[in-house]
């Protein structure tokens, strides 16, 4: 690619295109070893691009490092090392990425040009936002509304000028797994018919504790697929995902956890029973959280599609396992006071 193939703006067409395919190669990248006054030299030499300016900082193995604000670089002293003035958290493209995806960050972002990297962090090019028309912008608003409807089975898409017949074929069977998941609720509580009429309280909680675990694994889903969308699954990083997701949904369930079961055991179900439904609530939520990441990467490492195949899944589960911690863990607090 020649930097004049980067001058042409793209339309919706090219929404599928890779990323390194329209990218600018005329990027500035400095040693994190210089100082202040080197890089002030290194750039009065060198031909600097005269579009959207970011100067972006390479280590050694010449893998980017962080950015250098120019504000920065003209007020500090010539003496001091850029090392110690630069950004570490770098905003980045892959350079996998799809057109759409790029849009999308520049549109949640709000930055006017990013870094595109290879597999190993080596910046490879760079993308601003010149070469966007308003066109693509409203097109990525659009499909990122689409994303988050395809997680409960709709394609906006097809919402318009079809058929009732077409519509019933492509809704019906996403809802065939959300009867399924509820026939097998239904089954389940029927299990713990004699806890329920024991403690009537706990059946009048079931709905809050489904709302919430099924509320938050939405809130995963929707996040996880902002961060697939149109790259492959990075199993490296899925550890650090989960785990970063374990600790927030720890936070929303005990959060959550300690407000609910407050309610129920000042209500008129005690304190064990209190301690039974915040303590369902806490878990159900952190399972939920999990299957939200999980299932959509899963789907996408077998080359499906996780924004129509994720969401019913995750939900039914979710249902299921929430009944489950919410009954087990009722009956063994309560056993305990027998």
């Amino acid at each position: 690619m020649t930097e004049r193939d980067a001058d042409v703006t793209l339309t919706t067409d090219n929404l599928d295109d890779p990323v390194s395919k329209h990218m600018r190669r005329d990027f500035v990248a400095l040693h994190e070893g210089l100082t202040v006054g080197e890089a002030l030299d290194t750039l009065r030499k060198r031909r600097v691009p005269d579009k959207i300016l970011y100067l972006y900082v390479v280590d050694n193995d010449d893998r980017l490092a962080g950015v250098l604000p120019t504000r920065a670089l003209l007020l500090s002293d010539l003496d001091v090392p850029i090392a110690s003035i630069t950004l570490r958290r770098v905003i980045k493209i892959p350079h996998t990425a799809s057109v759409l995806v790029a849009c999308e960050c520049f549109l949640f972002h709000r930055l006017l040009a990013f870094p595109v990297v290879d597999d190993d962090n080596h910046i490879v090019g760079l993308v601003d936002v010149n070469l966007f028309t308003d066109e693509v912008f409203d097109m990525a608003e659009r499909q990122s509304a689409d994303d988050v409807f395809q997680l409960i089975g709709v394609r906006v898409a097809q919402g318009k000028q079809v058929t009732p017949t077409q519509s019933f074929r492509s809704r019906f069977p996403w809802l065939l797994c959300n009867i399924t998941g509820g026939i097998l609720c239904a089954i389940l509580s029927g299990f713990y018919d004699s806890l329920l009429s024991a403690v009537v309280v706990l059946a009048l909680f079931i709905p809050v504790v489904l709302a919430l675990a099924e509320s938050v694994s939405m809130q995963s889903m929707t996040l996880t697929l902002q961060r697939l969308h149109g790259e492959r699954t990075d199993w490296k990083g899925f550890g650090g995902v989960m785990w970063r997701e374990f600790l927030a949904a720890l936070l929303l369930g005990a959060a959550c956890g300690t407000i609910v079961g407050l309610a129920a055991g000042l209500y008129r179900g005690g304190p064990l029973v209190g301690l039974a439904v915040g303590g369902a609530v806490c878990l159900s939520m952190i399972t939920a959280c999990l299957l939200g990441v999980a299932v959509p990467s899963i789907v996408r490492a077998f080359k499906g599609d996780p924004r129509v195949a994720a969401g019913p899944m995750v939900l039914s589960t979710t249902d299921l396992l929430t009944l489950l911690f919410y009954f087990n863990l009722a009956g063994i607090l309560l056993e305990l006071v027998d």
